[in-house]
């Protein structure tokens, strides 16, 4: 079954189909947005280039929408949007969708330390990352992708910030109703016609004396509050907060 769902034709229609959802879900739920003018006001106050943008990674197939309604339009953006997806088989789809949508694919991840030996594209992704970033690009990753913890921000949005001169954004969205898969991050499929909020975290600086951990800990505590603004706009009770 892995065979026929990663062969050229199936990727191909997947894409078509999660395309066509992804706009569906946009355009027809009801978005509340909060943040988006001081978010952009704190940013026309930077020098920094570019930016990079934090999502949880269950909120994949929503965060298109933010972008294409709101920073897509946005005066002070002088890059294109990209967003950074698995190198993986899996990713593939998900990369063709999101350049039916205008937006960018840089593919890459981590990889396993188990399999060391095994290309992730990883550190091809970052320098390419980091190259939009410097020539002002928006640059959107899962800080928990792509294997969790669900909601930890790992290291590698505030690396790739440092390493570029780039700000980081916590970036909030989510919608109900939706479907729950069982996977480590409760996967979202979001319905269309429903409700859903967006919400912009404040600014965070990453200078690159900066301690990387402290700056991890403020993208933590940014993503967090975001993230529980964005399930109160539209009545969820707030997840279960991560162990510590």
């Amino acid at each position: 079954m892995k065979a026929f769902f990663r062969s050229a034709p199936v990727v191909t229609v997947l894409g078509w189909l999660i395309w066509a959802w992804m706009a569906l879900v946009g355009r027809t739920v009801r978005w509340t947005v909060e943040g988006e003018r001081e978010t952009r006001s704190e940013l026309a106050e930077r020098y920094a280039p570019g930016v990079v943008a934090t999502s949880w990674h269950e909120t994949i197939m929503l965060l298109p929408s933010g972008w294409r309604h709101y920073a897509r339009h946005w005066p002070e953006r002088r890059g294109r949007v990209a967003m950074m997806i698995s190198l993986s088989a899996d990713g593939e789809p998900v990369a063709r969708a999101i350049r039916h949508l205008d937006l960018d694919a840089i593919r890459g991840s981590a990889g396993n330390r188990k399999k060391a030996d095994k290309d992730k594209g990883g550190l091809r992704a970052i320098a390419e990352a980091a190259g939009r970033l410097r020539e002002g690009g928006y640059v959107c990753m899962t800080p928990d992708g792509p294997r969790g913890p669900r909601r930890i921000a790992s290291a590698g949005a505030v690396t790739l910030a440092q390493r570029s001169g780039a700000v980081l954004v916590p970036y909030a969205i989510t919608s109900r109703p939706a479907i729950r898969l069982n996977s480590w991050d409760r996967f979202m499929i979001p319905m269309p016609f429903g409700r859903g909020a967006i919400v912009f975290g404040g600014v965070i600086d990453a200078p690159r004396e900066t301690d990387p951990k402290a700056l991890q800990a403020a993208l933590q505590r940014g993503m967090e509050s975001a993230m529980g603004r964005a399930e109160a706009l539209i009545g969820l009770a707030p997840a279960p907060r991560p162990p510590e």
